[in-house]
């Protein structure tokens, strides 16, 4: 057993860069820290995107609400998991990463708990479900956190492995909870009376406790609070006025957005769209498993090819992953077409997100390296950036699914949020072409 630190002493001055602390002490530290900071990353996920798995089967369970109100049910996790991702990345530096993961965590057995007691009772209120979906959000902040903690575990020069299997173990937390639920609601585990439609929901929330409880005592026992070096003030408020900064803000959106977005929306949308087509939808968890698959793919091929490159032909298959949807609605192709256009859809955001990701720290070194600012300047920057990118991308957790409900509510179908997916889609293929694929590009990577 390794000797655990849960703060590390003053007098041991945290340099990961320094090549013979990072040899001796620092990469066995930073490795343990990235090993117990997984199972939350995951667990969390799993906690955010309860609610799109769990709509689907409200209404069999004698629940009667409108498609439009469950629609909006799986989208406010994200309202609310994006919102707080911006204090929940400054959060590391005040409390410290051992103590705020364990805590942050922890957190997560309320929502879990939560609606493990509210879906036993189809009279229980519209506005208390609300409140849980919003409760469900704080897993979905954790991600800003946790990458904040990992960050600064490793030298620059490993970072991007690491974020990557950090982020690779959230995304997998999506197709975790919508393989789990549907086949945990369909078995008497815990004793409790069943709801309509032979479903025990509550196996739902239950069977999230005893995970979650784990990972945060794993991640308070074998954590660290480390000292960070965080981001001035004035670094971070020169970063809301920066260009390239809202750019890969909108580009994020368009690909963890997507991602995020469809994950959330996805099996509500089939169920609504083609209620017979139940084998597809007992498989709704592949989309995002591909997704999460795809995104270390993304930043590989970023590497190699330019990021810039791989993310202009992403939103180009995203664009024509909608047209897809789109014929399927109007009937050609019908339900194959349709299941296939989401899987190229969960594929393309997947690869986009690894490749917009790998672009936005690049931008402010190109900057740096034209003379306009330092290079430390430009790490602070870039690092900041990654956490105000992540928090708008996550929004797309919340628009997406929200369009589809408004769309069916009021036009009686999908097509009219769709039709403006892919403007929004060519929108971010001008922009990373303009602003970084051409030749000549004013911030090139």
């Amino acid at each position: 057993m390794p000797t655990v630190s849960k703060t590390l002493s003053p007098s041991l001055r945290w340099n990961p860069e320094d090549a013979d602390f990072w040899a001796g002490h620092g990469r066995a530290v930073a490795l343990r820290n990235l090993g117990c900071a997984l199972p939350a990353l995951a667990l969390s996920f799993a906690v955010w995107m309860l609610w799109s798995v769990l709509v689907v089967h409200l209404p069999a369970a004698g629940f009667r609400y409108s498609t439009n109100q469950l629609f909006w049910l799986s989208a406010l996790p994200a309202l609310c998991g994006a919102t707080l991702r911006v204090f929940y990345g400054l959060a590391v530096s005040w409390v410290g990463g051992r103590r705020w993961t364990a805590l942050s965590t922890a957190s997560l057995l309320v929502p879990a708990a939560g609606i493990a007691q509210a879906v036993q009772d189809p009279s229980t209120p519209y506005e208390w479900m609300v409140a849980l979906a919003l409760l469900c959000g704080l897993g979905g902040a954790n991600f800003a956190s946790g990458m904040a903690h990992i960050s600064a575990c490793f030298p620059a020069r490993e970072q991007g492995v690491a974020l990557g299997l950090g982020a690779g173990f959230a995304h997998l937390g999506v197709g975790l909870v919508q393989w789990l639920v549907p086949a945990v609601i369909a078995l008497d585990l815990f004793g409790l009376p069943a709801q309509g439609g032979g479903l025990w929901l509550q196996n739902a929330g239950l069977v999230w406790l005893p995970p979650i409880a784990l990972a945060s005592l794993l991640a308070w026992a074998g954590m660290d609070d480390l000292p960070s070096g965080g981001v001035g003030m004035a670094e971070q408020a020169q970063l809301f006025t920066h260009r390239h900064s809202w750019l890969m803000s909108w580009l994020y959106l368009g690909s963890f957005g997507s991602f995020i977005g469809f994950a959330a929306a996805y099996p509500l949308l089939l169920r609504s769209q083609f209620p017979d087509l139940t084998s597809a939808l007992q498989l709704a968890w592949i989309g995002p498993l591909l997704g999460a698959l795809a995104r270390p793919l993304g930043g590989w091929l970023a590497d190699d090819l330019g990021g810039a490159r791989i993310s202009l032909a992403c939103f180009g298959v995203l664009a024509l992953g909608v047209v897809g949807v789109l014929a399927s609605l109007a009937g050609e192709g019908g339900p194959a077409l349709f299941v296939a256009s989401f899987a190229l859809l969960f594929v393309a955001a997947g690869i986009a997100n690894g490749s917009t990701f790998r672009m936005v720290p690049l931008g402010f070194l190109r900057e740096a390296e034209r003379g306009r600012g330092s290079l430390r300047e430009a790490q602070a920057q870039g690092a900041a950036a990654l956490g105000l990118c992540s928090a708008v991308g996550a929004y797309g957790g919340f628009f997406i699914p929200k369009s589809f409900g408004s769309a069916i509510a009021l036009g009686g179908g999908p097509q009219a949020a769709l039709y403006c997916f892919l403007a929004f889609y060519l929108s971010c293929m001008a922009i990373c072409w303009w602003c970084y694929g051409r030749r000549n590009a004013p911030l090139s990577c």
